[in-house]
């Protein structure tokens, strides 16, 4: 699902199913993190909830290892 944000780039959204496959963790997880704050999300329909990518991105950043310095 895409959607036209004010600056002209479509937004990607995912479904909770979706980024927990994409990110490795549990749909509970995320769940958590959007009642938290932590994590901004949309209904789409009645039951259905999307997240950004970029907030998916951005709440899930890589840890640097002892290679990434190098």
């Amino acid at each position: 699902m895409t959607a036209q944000p004010a600056n002209g780039q479509p937004a990607e959204y995912l479904s909770l199913r979706e980024a927990a496959e994409r990110y490795h963790v549990s749909a509970m997880t995320l769940r958590r993190r959007i009642r938290t704050g932590d994590l901004p999300a949309v209904h789409s329909g009645s039951r259905l909830i999307r997240v950004p990518v970029t907030a998916l991105d951005q709440l899930f950043r890589p840890v640097p290892n002892a290679t990434w310095w190098r």
